[in-house]
């Protein structure tokens, strides 16, 4: 983990009190608008760019995980998001939106990190990256219209605009990039690691810019934070102990369980924050609930690796 990973709750924290700060200028809470989605559709190439797409069948050599991954990412995880924001949210209708968006779209990035530190199967949690990298762009757009096609905040054309500007647009060209260097994996390996760094700015950026031209709007709604926190709590509460629970019921050694469990509890925040940016500009109350889910998110993650870490002791002296 490098220093910029570490810092990570802090760089987005920092952004948000920048774009605060800067957005009290008039000129400058004028225009900052207009530089959020460029930013972000360069933050999802590169981060796309690192994502080992082309390899996504290594994740059906292990049929049981994949399955049992993909059930809790994609069926029991939306099915609990809207259960949580119909109890907590529903009469926000832009809180729900956007709780649901960040609930819908696994981690394809620093849940890795986490594994490892928690002794889990790292190999396994990186061959089901890419396909949970597809299964999310594919799906999102169903998830919202299932629940929340009703609320009035979501226009499906003007979505599907929006995803295939901030989602398709970069994973074509990040493809495309792949399959100009794929005879040139030197150039290619040393292209990704000088780039590595650049999502994390890129997406501090966009926060920045987005803070910047709605910040006003927000800080008349602080309380909310209050109001979206409780169900972002429950959510990794719930789903930490359904991912141990089906990982005893199928018999998941540690490690694998371990890499279950972080799997389907970290959330892909950057990509639902794009898609949140482009597709509701008007809503930036749905962008602050995607601000605030890492802002948790990242702690909650290193209390669970340690919390796994015990657990896998505990069993060992047992």
């Amino acid at each position: 983990m490098n220093l910029i990973e570490k810092l990570y709750t802090f760089i987005i924290f920092l952004a948000v009190i920048i774009g605060l700060s800067i957005g009290q200028v008039e000129l400058i809470r004028a225009n900052a608008e207009s530089f959020i989605v460029p930013i972000l559709v360069a933050m999802l190439y590169i981060t796309f760019l690192q994502i080992p797409i082309e390899e996504i069948w290594i994740a059906f050599k292990n049929i049981k995980f994949t399955y049992t991954s993909i059930i809790i990412n994609f069926v029991w995880t939306p099915i609990l998001a809207w259960l949580l924001a119909l109890g907590f949210l529903g009469d926000n209708p832009a809180l729900y939106i956007g709780f649901i968006m960040l609930m819908v779209t696994p981690c394809t990035d620093w849940y890795l990190i986490f594994t490892g530190i928690a002794k889990g199967n790292v190999a396994l949690s990186t061959a089901i990256l890419p396909l949970n990298l597809i299964l999310q762009v594919i799906l999102l757009p169903i998830y919202l219209l299932i629940f929340g096609g009703t609320t009035g905040v979501i226009e499906f054309s003007f979505l599907m605009d929006s995803i295939l500007i901030a989602l398709f647009l970069p994973l074509v060209l990040a493809f495309l990039t792949k399959m100009v260097l794929r005879n040139k994996q030197q150039l290619r390996d040393n292209l990704i690691s000088n780039l590595s760094v650049l999502p994390i700015i890129f997406l501090s950026l966009a926060i920045v810019a987005m803070f910047a031209s709605q910040g006003q709007l927000l800080l008349d709604n602080l309380d909310l934070m209050w109001q979206i926190t409780i169900p972002i709590l429950l959510f990794f509460i719930i789903n930490f102990v359904v991912g141990q629970k089906v990982g005893q019921l199928m018999k998941f050694p540690y490690k694998d369980r371990a890499s279950l469990g972080l799997t389907t509890l970290a959330r892909n925040s950057p990509i639902a924050l794009a898609i949140a940016m482009t597709a509701f500009p008007d809503q930036p109350l749905i962008a602050l609930t995607l601000v605030i889910g890492p802002l948790l998110e990242l702690p909650i993650l290193a209390i669970v690796t340690q919390l796994l870490l015990f657990i896998s002791k505990d069993k060992q002296t047992s």
